[in-house]
Parts: C-alpha cells; structure tokens; sequence
C-alpha cells in the first residue's frame, strides 16, 4: 500500500485529494491546525484505508517530523497544501505588517522546503512532491503581494528541487480559483459562490501523481480537461 503525506487536508483541495486517494487505496498521513475539523475528515477516510492524523502547523519542526515518522517507512508521495493567506482582507504591500508577512513565508515557503528534507530519505525513485502554488506567483494582483510572492519563491524552490533531484517527480501545481474558506477570507463579503469546488482541481494532481509527466509548473485545470 503506498503512503502519502497530505498537509492542510481537513477541507478543502488537501481533504478533496486524500478523498480521491483514499478511493485508490493510498495510505494517507494527514493535518491541519484545527484538531476537530481534522479528526471529522479522518472518519470520512478511514472507512477505506489507514489513515494518520496529526493536528499541529507545518511551520513548526516538531510537528514535520512527527509528520514524516507517522509515515513509517517508505513515502510515495507528498503534498505540501498547507497554506497561510496572510491577512484579511489584503493590505497593499505599502502598508503589509512585517510581522504577518514572515508568517506567510514561514508557512507557505520555508515549512514545504523543511518537509522535503525530511521526506527525501525515504522518497524512492520516481515518488512525486507536489507543492501547491498559485496564479498569484506570476500574475501581479493588488493585494496580493505577501501570498503571490510567497508563492513565487515556492516555485523558484521546486524547480531547483526538482533539477538537484532528476530521480523523482516534483511539481509546483497551481489549482486554480476554488470556493474555498481561504478564497473567501480573499474577498470578504463577496459571494464566490461561482468558483469552482476542490474537487474540481483533483484530476490534474492526479494526472501528476499517477502520469508520466516530467518535473516542472503545471496548471491542475488544464491537465483536468486533456485528461477528460
């Protein structure tokens, strides 16, 4: 049975994929912050495979390395999900609190690159790291400074990842727009209702995960469609 670490998984896109592995009988280490809602997207998984679930915040080392441990041996494949938004609604960069904006990279940048190191010991050849990036890596959007950079140095970090290790498959995904809490915590008071669900993006992490796909930035909608 192959194991794979899923961060962020108690909604949205990490609970949407590990739905969609639990069905293709992945072994599953799962987290979020939030204890309760983790342990409620656990029961909906365990009726089909093994599943571990660590409630804690990636940014912390403790917490990754009992991530990597409860994965107890080899590691087909990892999602580094898990990410901060930073405030809401989104300051400008002019006025973006310092503070909240190491925050953002300790999450989003510095916590995936740390879970990577963990994990490459026991990443055998051809297992996949996926890192879920964003349109705001490229795409210079008001507001969105402090995550869209975060993002960005997300990408620069997996492609040189991918380049110091041609044994293995590592993406930088980005998802799309999805009707997600941390869409909405973007646009507060908007009705994103129009937004497509998590599982919407699914296919294309799949087609990542289970294709032959070379390392490299991908879009998950459009691997989606030519995978229809």
């Amino acid at each position: 049975m192959p194991t794979a670490i899923v961060t962020g998984a108690s909604r949205g896109l990490g609970l949407a994929l590990a739905d969609a592995l639990a069905d293709r009988g992945w072994r599953l280490v799962i987290d979020a912050r939030d204890g309760v809602a983790l342990e409620r997207a656990a029961a909906s998984l365990r009726d089909r495979t093994e599943v571990a679930a660590l409630a804690g915040d990636v940014g912390d080392p403790w917490h990754r390395k009992a991530l990597v441990a409860a994965a107890d041996g080899p590691l087909q494949l990892l999602v580094n999900n898990a990410s901060s938004l930073g405030p809401s609604p989104l300051p400008p960069l002019a006025r973006y609190p310092l503070d909240e904006l190491e925050q953002v990279y300790r999450v989003n940048v510095v916590a995936p690159l740390a879970l990577a190191q963990l994990a490459l010991p026991r990443l055998a050849a051809g297992a996949r790291v996926l890192n879920i990036t964003s349109d705001a890596a490229v795409e210079a959007y008001e507001g969105w400074g402090g995550y869209g950079s975060s993002k960005a140095a997300l990408e620069q970090l997996t492609a040189v990842l991918a380049a110091e290790h041609p044994e293995l498959r590592i993406f930088a995904v980005d998802p799309g727009d999805m009707n997600t809490r941390m869409h909405q915590d973007a646009f507060p008071g908007e009705d994103i209702s129009d937004r497509p669900a998590p599982a919407a993006s699914v296919p294309g992490l799949l087609a990542l995960i289970e294709g032959d796909l070379p390392s490299g930035r991908y879009a998950a909608r459009s691997l989606a469609e030519a995978r229809a």
